[in-house]
């Protein structure tokens, strides 16, 4: 498996919350982080793709965070809810959480562990380890897999 490096020093992280779990993705990555508003459904897409919407003459893909990582779909959108624009390379992707939370640094001290047992069984999987966290873990995410795009295409 061709995992990145899950956590480098000096490296920073944006924590978002789906089903109650914590999870990551390299601030470097993240455009902006907006409300959820109207997306355009797209016939016959994958099960978790929301739609598309429009930012700023781009038009976005929109993935629910949720179905993407086989956690329980949430229909009801909470006053928390937001989707954070994610970036790799020149494609932009959006990804529903159920609430944005706070950047994490994690120190040199601060070792991340592999993923659990039987994630990193699937190649197609995004998360590439775990960090401990608030008395619990953050999973920490590689956009490209997350968002299923091509692995050749330079960051």
């Amino acid at each position: 498996m061709n995992a990145a490096p899950p956590a480098q020093a000096g490296q920073h992280w944006l924590t978002f919350h789906l089903d109650g779990q914590a999870y990551a993705a390299p601030l470097a990555q993240v455009s902006e982080v907006i409300r959820f508003g109207e997306v355009t459904p797209v016939p016959g897409a994958a099960p978790d793709l929301l739609g598309v919407r429009h930012l700023r003459g781009r038009v976005v893909p929109v993935l629910d965070g949720r179905r993407r990582l086989g956690l329980p779909p949430q229909d009801a959108d909470g006053e928390g809810v937001r989707v954070v624009i994610l970036s790799h390379g020149s494609h932009w992707v959006g990804l529903r959480v159920d609430g944005v939370g706070e950047l994490l640094l994690p120190g040199d001290d601060t070792a991340a562990a592999p993923p659990p047992p039987g994630r990193a069984a699937r190649s197609d999987d995004p998360v590439t380890g775990v960090l401990p966290w608030k008395g619990g873990f953050v999973a920490l995410l590689d956009v490209r897999r997350l968002c299923r795009l091509p692995a050749d295409e330079a960051a």
